[in-house]
């Protein structure tokens, strides 16, 4: 689900950060995180926390710091005199004449750090309970978009089970014209010489084969397990996408088995369709569902 949390945070008077989340919808936990480079030890409690708290989406994190005043920045006097020390000594070996430029050396990763007056634990504490603030926001949009979903998907299930319970009304219908459409194929196929009594049996037998009724005691089932999962309030997004195949492969059955059959049956063709549609529709919502 998608959602958009930003906090930010005063470290002191010369330093501040802030973090911003962003989710989209995917179908498995996918992290990508925009931080500053000298701050891999805290991305990884940070990428620890968001797994530990999101199970679904497509997130982004950032975190940027801001920094203000002349005590904003130290020099890193070991790593710049060392790198002074190496240039100085390449300059005398081989016989060049050059001074270093300093610009160039504070451009160096690392050369200038945070003046912050905070060493990394303190630092990475109050970045870590801010970032679990951001999710509980994140979480809370993501919450009310879940619950219009849910609405949704209440009602196209609805839609389901009532499709379903028509072409049910229909079933034994249409099961007695497609033995009596079997019965009169047999008769031209088999001709005079076989007892009527025998073409019977058989029509019913090759009837009873393409009645749809375990389809609808399963699709009935199916619906009644999603509806559980709604209810459940748990992580049931891949539960719903896998109940939802299962649903288009009985609909699709239901279908097949009242082809060719004319009359009552038309109505089933057309409630099954309309249980397609439904179900294509439900299942790009799910995608949106942890």
């Amino acid at each position: 689900m998608t959602g958009f949390a930003q906090v930010k945070a005063q470290v002191n008077d010369h330093l501040a950060f802030t973090i911003s989340l962003k989710s989209v919808n995917h179908r498995f936990l996918d992290l990508h995180m925009r931080m500053p480079s000298e701050t891999d030890a805290l991305e990884m409690k940070m990428r620890r926390l968001l797994k530990e708290k999101i199970a679904r989406g497509h997130v982004e994190l950032t975190l940027s710091f801001e920094r203000s005043g002349s005590d904003g920045f130290a020099l890193n006097r070991q790593m710049v005199g060392g790198y002074l020390s190496a240039f100085r000594a390449a300059a005398e070996e081989f016989g060049v004449s050059s001074e270093p430029d300093l610009n160039a050396i504070l451009k160096l990763p690392g050369a200038l750090e945070g003046g912050s007056g905070l060493d990394d634990e303190q630092l990475e504490s109050l970045a870590l309970a801010k970032l679990e603030e951001a999710i509980t926001r994140l979480e809370h949009m993501r919450s009310e978009e879940g619950k219009a979903i849910e609405r949704e998907l209440r009602e196209r299930i609805e839609k389901l089970r009532s499709a379903t319970t028509e072409i049910d009304k229909s079933r034994s219908v249409v099961l007695k014209a497609y033995m009596e459409k079997l019965q009169g194929r047999l008769q031209d196929l088999l001709g005079s010489q076989v007892a009527p009594e025998r073409i019977m049996q058989e029509a019913a037998v090759m009837a009873e084969r393409s009645d749809i009724q375990e389809e609808l005691v399963r699709m009935h089932t199916h619906i009644q397990h999603f509806l559980d999962l709604i209810a459940g309030g748990r992580e049931a997004g891949k539960k719903m996408d896998f109940l939802l195949q299962e649903m288009g492969r009985e609909a699709n059955t239901l279908l097949s088995k009242t082809s060719g059959v004319s009359g009552e049956a038309l109505k089933i063709t057309e409630h099954g369709l309309s249980m397609k549609a439904e179900l294509e529709k439900l299942r790009e919502q799910v995608q949106n569902i942890e």
